[in-house]
């Protein structure tokens, strides 16, 4: 090939390879799966990182992406689903947790006649975040109950058995004695408790989800495992007002700890899903709302239900300001930005307590709000609703 035939051959092949690359890495972030509304032109399917040398050809449940609109480069199945409703949420709800096994959340020194030694668990690669579940066979109730085992031992020796990573592993330890008791070294928690925000109640199922991100240890940033989850019935006492450079909160207190209102089964990066005990509807919103699933939602305004005071939910405006490409669920969908004076007055903007508080569009439930940006407090992350009505199992 002459020097001539090379250059005009690069030329040519050098901006269609970009472009190739281009579309390769767009399709490693489209979804896997697309719902669609049963009402919804098959015509008006898109996908928002898709690039314009991509056509769509739509037949039989499946969503054909080609290249150049000749080459076929991904396939992706199309559920449609007739008329979908949920009740909306906005209801400030009570979270109580207790972890199928303990949480490690810190190692400790052992004070013996010789000085402090190091964790003999840590030594043994014992990490935070780790979940213990047995001790020599035998499981794990409660913090407590890991505590009576190691002060019940005759020997220094324990065979432990742990979760890392959805992986259950073992490993045989050396205790060391502290005065007459042998200890492990490790700071453990075996629950937690809180307040958030409701997103939806499904009546057929009877099934709720709520705060669209999962629940996780403080210290460790680690998803809790339920034991047992119990949703009850909360009020908003008090807001703190969120600032750049620190969130603000929603403070409350749950109406009657004895009775709850549902049972916690599902902790996801989608949110915390369960069976609730009564009918989880509010007065704002007391019939049903259509679900929208990505492909109908836009860029612009929209609405956010949440309740920051002892007046109940309400809805304030909001701006969706971009959509974001995500292949698989989690919580940050899209970036969302508070406009309403009211709440912006009240709040500063997204605050913590108010992650699951439904985003609405075109009057249905599009999203939930997730997280608030630390130094733009008007500004947080959203949801879109079908991860949540997937982890949910209100659609498959």
């Amino acid at each position: 090939m002459t020097g001539k035939k090379i250059k005009y051959f690069s030329i040519i092949a050098a901006p269609i390879l970009i472009l190739g690359l281009v579309t390769y890495f767009s399709l490693k972030k489209m979804p896997e799966k697309i719902y669609l509304n049963e009402a919804i032109e098959t015509t008006d399917i898109s996908l928002p990182n898709n690039n314009v040398l991509s056509k769509l050809n739509y037949k039989k449940d499946k969503l054909k992406v080609n290249f150049l609109g000749v080459i076929p480069i991904k396939t992706i199945p199309v559920t449609k689903i007739n008329d979908l409703e949920v009740y909306p949420g906005g209801t400030s709800v009570g979270v109580r947790l207790s972890t199928k096994g303990v949480l490690v959340v810190g190692h400790s020194m052992i004070e013996t006649e010789e000085g402090k030694i190091d964790s003999p668990a840590k030594a043994s690669g014992i990490e935070l975040g780790d979940i213990l579940i047995k001790v020599n066979g035998e499981e794990i109730e409660s913090s407590k109950d890991l505590a009576k085992k190691i002060k019940q031992l005759e020997s220094g020796k324990i065979n432990l058995e742990y979760i890392r990573d959805d992986k259950n592993e073992t490993k045989e330890i050396n205790l060391i004695k502290e005065a007459e008791e042998y200890k492990l070294g490790l700071w453990v928690r075996d629950s937690t408790a809180g307040i958030g925000t409701l997103t939806f109640y499904h009546k057929g199922t009877e099934t709720f989800g709520a705060l669209g991100h999962p629940i996780t240890d403080g210290d460790t940033n680690k998803s809790f495992t339920i034991k047992k989850g119990d949703l009850l019935a909360s009020s908003v006492i008090s807001v703190r007002k969120g600032e750049k450079g620190t969130p603000g909160e929603l403070k409350g207190l749950f109406n009657n700890d004895k009775e709850t209102i549902g049972s916690i089964e599902k902790n996801t990066e989608s949110g915390i899903f369960g069976k609730s005990n009564i009918p989880l509807v509010n007065e704002l919103h007391s019939k049903p709302m259509k679900v929208a699933f990505r492909n109908e939602i836009k860029e612009g305004p929209a609405k956010i239900i949440t309740t920051i005071d002892e007046n109940g939910p309400k809805e304030y405006d909001i701006e969706i300001i971009k959509m974001l490409p995500q292949d698989e669920p989690g919580p940050k969908s899209m970036v969302i930005k508070v406009v309403d004076k009211e709440l912006l007055e009240k709040t500063g903007g997204i605050v913590q307590g108010m992650s699951g508080s439904p985003i609405i569009q075109n009057n249905k439930i599009i999203g939930a709000v997730t997280h608030v940006l630390i130094n733009k407090p008007d500004v947080g992350y959203g949801i879109y609703i079908e991860w949540m009505l997937q982890d949910a199992e209100v659609i498959s």
